[in-house]
């Protein structure tokens, strides 16, 4: 039984050499649709090496008028969100949670960053998010940065390509709340994801 340990606490220019290009039908992203939260916020996570506590990926929690995740060039293929160039969709809270536990495993962990944020500042990230992709790989923290650096308020942030230099700076940002998750569960996501949460909030 795996042990899994929850801490609570711009259009872009498609890059020369895009990502995999994925379009989910809108029957399929409709149905999908989660509604934002009261409170709008951006939470930024980061994967982190277990070994060395070197960033590995990057992606953006948005909860604007919906909810959605953007995963810059990710890597994990799943059928529960579907996805539009790097979007995923139908982010409930618990979905948001899986997302996390199957990226948190024996060889990585995860660092959650979130800042409250005013509405029309969540929304322009959604809109920003939705034509940034496909991003291609390795660009992960590139988009991330560049997306959150087109925002008010957050463009102090350094335009980088390492998931720490900007995870470390999103983290000293006033009004940040930082939680870590470890799990020990193992490498193979595929397995990790086999643990599916059930329907709903």
């Amino acid at each position: 039984m795996h042990r899994r340990t929850f801490l609570m606490g711009l259009p872009f220019a498609l890059s020369a050499c895009a990502g995999e290009r994925v379009w989910a039908p809108d029957d399929v992203v409709s149905r999908a649709f989660t509604p934002g939260s009261d409170i709008k916020s951006l939470t930024l996570y980061t994967m982190k090496n277990t070994g060395s506590d070197n960033g590995a990926h990057s992606a953006l929690m948005i909860d604007a008028s919906q909810r959605v995740m953007f995963d810059p060039a990710g890597t994990w293929k799943q059928n529960y969100m579907p996805e539009r160039n790097d979007v995923l969709f139908g982010v409930t809270p618990r979905m948001e949670q899986f997302y996390v536990s199957v990226h948190a495993r024996v060889t990585y962990y995860v660092v959650g960053h979130r800042i409250t944020v005013a509405p029309e500042i969540a929304e322009q990230a959604l809109q920003k998010a939705l034509v940034a992709g496909p991003v291609a790989p390795a660009n992960c923290t590139r988009y991330t940065a560049r997306l959150l650096r087109s925002l008010p308020g957050f463009e102090s942030l350094p335009q980088t390509w390492f998931p720490n230099a900007l995870s470390d700076a999103f983290g000293q940002l006033p009004g940040v709340t930082t939680r870590e998750y470890r799990e020990t569960d193992s490498d193979d996501k595929n397995r990790a994801q086999a643990v599916v949460p059930t329907a709903g909030q």
